[in-house]
């Protein structure tokens, strides 16, 4: 039902034709990586968090080789991250843990993206499965997300910056 309602979120810009199965699972970053073909790096996870009011929930889209960065993220929302247990992602996104993505959600949500991704001309995130995914450039991801801002609240990718990041 997932992976459906991001077929139709994404037909509205013709691209459900280009989001990607696989026979294997795509569940985690190292799996959509393998799968794909490509760093890990260049998948873009997207990450759940309960918002700042009671019941709400906000979207992190960040490059795979990323964490949270736990002060900054406080610094920018005001609040602390605390990520959602799995019962609450499925609820709030209708996208089960290894599926998770921006698209075709249930509930509407304020989704972010982290400047982490600004790397790569395109990246790869889920398309509602854990076998799915589709190739987006930024431009394509932040409209299709529909994108609130661009943030600063991962930590540990910029050591990558200066090595080879393409595969």
């Amino acid at each position: 039902m997932s992976l459906e309602n991001v077929r139709v979120h994404l037909k509205k810009w013709n691209r459900d034709q280009d989001i990607k199965e696989f026979d294997t699972s795509s569940a985690t970053v190292e799996l959509a990586a393998q799968a794909i073909g490509v760093i890990p790096a260049r998948i873009a996870k997207t990450i759940s968090f309960r918002g700042d009011e009671e019941g709400t929930a906000i979207l992190i889209v960040a490059a795979g080789d990323t964490k949270i960065d736990n002060k900054k993220f406080r610094l920018h929302f005001g609040f602390k991250a605390r990520m959602l247990s799995p019962e609450e992602v499925l609820e709030q996104t209708g996208h089960a843990i290894g599926g998770v993505c921006p698209f075709g959600l249930i509930n509407d949500l304020n989704v972010y993206m982290d400047v982490s991704l600004k790397r790569f001309t395109t990246v790869f995130p889920a398309c509602g499965s854990s076998n799915s995914a589709i190739e987006l450039t930024n431009d394509e991801l932040w409209l299709y997300a529909n994108a609130k801002e661009w943030v600063d609240v991962c930590k540990e990718w910029q050591e990558q910056e200066g090595k080879t990041l393409v595969m």
